[in-house]
């Protein structure tokens, strides 16, 4: 059963989402301003039924810039697919207890520490190399879209740790989504993205897909429309494959170009088990399908990673690989690319 709570189809909202521009230079940081972080102002939600699993969102609104924290209790085996030209990332751990998702650029990977700090006060204050917890950091590049050099740091980790929740994740411009951007073909033409997130449970499986879309491609819908992202002065959107032939056919790029600094994280929890082959296989399949609803993807201008974690729960059906017979495993991957579809949507409605 589906269990994605999707907003109606007649609240989308078609208008033009035009981000702001920064002057990169002379910004106030951290220290420059008193800072409290905050649950944000979030009018969606995505329900999620995953026992164990919590997700939990803290920003700063003089960024805005955010933390989105993917926590499960007693950790995970976990496969990472990493793509693109510029990832930020800290831990890599081949097991996980959360996954800590930042805004703010390699600055903003300090909000990993918090979430450590915060489960070694939770876990007694044990330091035994048993009981340490693990947990992976990655950032997005949100500098473009506000002028200022407010970053995540631990206390901002600490807080979307202790604002978790079991039920319920915030969609739209949320967590470490709040500066998320997309289509920058030109910076004119940028639009705001955010953090999507889906839910699916079939044959006692379940699938978890959070994305934190911050892309230079644009977003794209099952029948191609472009949703978010390569906006022209018109306010109509445009295919960015448009742009990229006109490029070639006139010989000259565009005098502004796309915009640097673009990364798009994703997370996908599942109570599958797998091996630790088929963990990263499944990890490379559902990261790979993303092409279709962010266009382009994994460019030398974005940082994309895919982080996929697994409860260790529920056999697949069993299949004889000599025999070619990989329906199990590759039917399940295409049914959680599908998930992370519906998560890219849900990111940018």
């Amino acid at each position: 059963m589906n269990r994605t709570h999707f907003a109606p189809q007649n609240d989308w909202d078609a208008s033009p989402r035009h981000t702001d521009r920064s002057s990169f230079e002379s910004l106030a940081v951290n220290a420059d301003a008193s800072l409290t972080p905050v649950p944000g102002d979030h009018e969606r939600v995505v329900e999620f039924d995953f026992p164990r699993v919590s997700i939990g969102v803290a920003e700063y609104a003089e960024g805005p810039t955010g933390v989105t924290v993917v926590e499960v209790e007693g950790g995970a085996r976990t496969a990472i697919d990493e793509r693109g030209g510029a990832i930020g990332i800290t831990g890599r751990y081949p097991f996980n207890h959360a996954i800590a998702i930042a805004g703010g650029s390699v600055h903003g990977l300090a909000a990993a520490s918090g979430v450590t700090d915060a489960l070694l006060e939770e876990r007694g204050r044990r330091t035994g190399f048993g009981d340490l917890s693990l947990v992976t950091g990655a950032c997005i590049y949100d500098f473009a879209v506000r002028d200022n050099a407010i970053t995540p740091d631990n206390a901002l980790g600490r807080a979307a740790h202790e604002r978790r929740d079991a039920r319920h994740v915030p969609v739209g411009r949320a967590g470490a989504g709040v500066g998320g951007s997309c289509g920058k073909m030109s910076p004119r033409s940028t639009e705001w993205a955010g953090q999507g997130a889906a839910f699916r449970e079939f044959g006692g499986f379940k699938v978890l897909a959070l994305t934190v879309v911050n892309a230079v491609g644009a977003v794209i819908d099952r029948d191609g429309t472009v949703l978010r992202g390569n906006v022209q002065p018109d306010g109509t959107r445009r295919h960015p494959v448009i742009d990229g032939t006109g490029l070639f056919e006139n010989e000259q790029a565009s005098p502004e170009g796309p915009q640097t600094g673009n990364t798009t994280i994703s997370v996908v929890v599942t109570n599958a088990k797998l091996s630790d082959t088929d963990l990263r296989q499944l990890a490379t399949q559902i990261h790979s399908s993303m092409h279709r609803g962010i266009q382009p993807f994994h460019t030398q201008l974005d940082g994309d990673t895919l982080f996929l974690l697994t409860t260790d729960e529920v056999d697949l059906p069993v299949y004889n690989p000599r025999d070619g017979l990989g329906q199990s495993i590759a039917s399940f991957g295409a049914i959680a690319s599908e998930v992370m579809w519906d998560a890219i949507i849900e990111g940018v409605r």
